[in-house]
């Protein structure tokens, strides 16, 4: 029998991990000698209170509905792939490529080839730690970190000596073919008389970041292959006693993972830049992390998280710019929302189940 209700782990749990990370980010910020109401004033204007800010807000949850989706796929077969951001370099150099290289006709067209691409090349750095397992034992949270690093270094070779322009400083390539620029929200509202800030970086790409979601909930929970993923998650003796193989989950996991990973590169590659820079990812494939850990590991509990995350970023930003708190604090109170529904996740949890139990034993009684 669980300990408690379904409903309250899945949002009851996150939702007090959150209000106790916010009380101690108020503390911190009384602390420092400003107002906590002020500072969460400026967030919510920065993030929701205009058009601009609700485009950055939801660029940035993209990217993370990306890396959050990358990382749950991997916890489900209770796999920790922390190579989220090697994968989405690594996809960036994917799209690159298809943009750069394929004379596309239109952006339609070029979309699904970097999606393409994108997956490809994240799935393939995947494989590699994901073989490394499964024939050799090594641990996948050793292997996919070192990997984040060398993946910095290829990009870095091929951005600096392969693809960079002719007299160009910068190590970043050519700007895309116009036939490859992505449509931004503005683009698709703007038909249906609908008002939204031009500047702003959302694009097509957030519908592909919720198709992304609706396809991870339906592979997990509605095909045999993800049965035999959250089989083997559950229990790897048992998987194997039914017949299930070991190096088949732990590959099919990781290329998915690596996909999904490097998908984000669509984003913030094809959609925002318009080309290749050396530092796109920008942390996003770290923060995907504690994405699929508030999300309990569901493409909806990503989807909030990332939205949740988003607004940090963004709020964040100006917060900075309008007030005297560090732009720091922001990394601060994102670390204390990572501890409080990670680490200590259990803090909250243990209090709860007892209070659950002593209930249900009363209304037993």
């Amino acid at each position: 029998m669980d300990k408690m209700p379904a409903w309250a782990d899945a949002v009851l749990v996150p939702l007090i991990s959150l209000i106790l990370a916010g009380v101690l980010s108020a503390l911190v910020i009384l602390a420092i000698g400003e107002s906590p109401v002020e500072a969460v004033n400026y967030m919510v204007k920065g993030a929701f209170g205009s058009t601009n800010g609700w485009g950055y807000t939801l660029y940035y949850a993209t990217n993370f509905m990306f890396t959050g989706l990358a990382v749950a796929v991997a916890f489900h077969a209770r796999m920790f792939n922390i190579g989220g951001e090697g994968q989405a370099m690594l996809g960036g150099l994917g799209v690159a490529l298809v943009c750069l290289y394929i004379p596309w006709p239109h952006w339609s067209l070029a979309l699904i080839g970097s999606i393409t691409g994108a997956a490809i090349f994240g799935a393939l750095w995947a494989a590699i730690p994901a073989y490394l397992q499964a024939r050799r034992g090594s641990h996948i949270v050793i292997t996919t970190i070192m990997f984040n690093f060398i993946a910095f270094s290829v990009l870095n070779y091929v951005l600096v000596n392969v693809l960079k322009p002719a007299g160009a400083m910068d190590p970043a390539t050519a700007k895309f073919p116009e036939a490859t620029h992505l449509p931004t929200l503005h683009d698709m509202l703007a038909p249906l008389g609908i008002a939204f800030s031009k500047s702003s970086p959302a694009n097509v790409t957030l519908f592909v970041a919720l198709a992304a979601c609706v396809g991870v909930y339906y592979l997990i929970w509605r095909t045999k292959l993800g049965y035999e993923i959250r089989a083997y998650g559950f229990s790897e003796s048992g998987a194997v006693y039914a017949g299930i193989s070991p190096f088949k989950i732990i590959m099919v996991v990781m290329l998915l993972s690596g996909a999904l990973a490097g998908g984000m590169a669509v984003n913030n590659v094809m959609g925002e830049a318009e080309r290749l820079v050396m530092n796109s990812v920008e942390g996003a494939g770290f923060i995907g992390i504690a994405v699929a850990l508030m999300g309990r590991s569901h493409p909806f509990g990503v989807f909030l998280a990332a939205i949740l995350f988003g607004f940090l970023y963004q709020g964040g930003a100006e917060m900075a710019f309008w007030t005297k708190i560090p732009r720091e604090l922001v990394v601060v109170i994102q670390a204390l929302v990572i501890l409080f529904t990670g680490a200590l996740d259990n803090m909250v949890r243990m209090p709860l189940e007892k209070m659950f139990l002593a209930m249900r034993k009363k209304g037993d009684a």
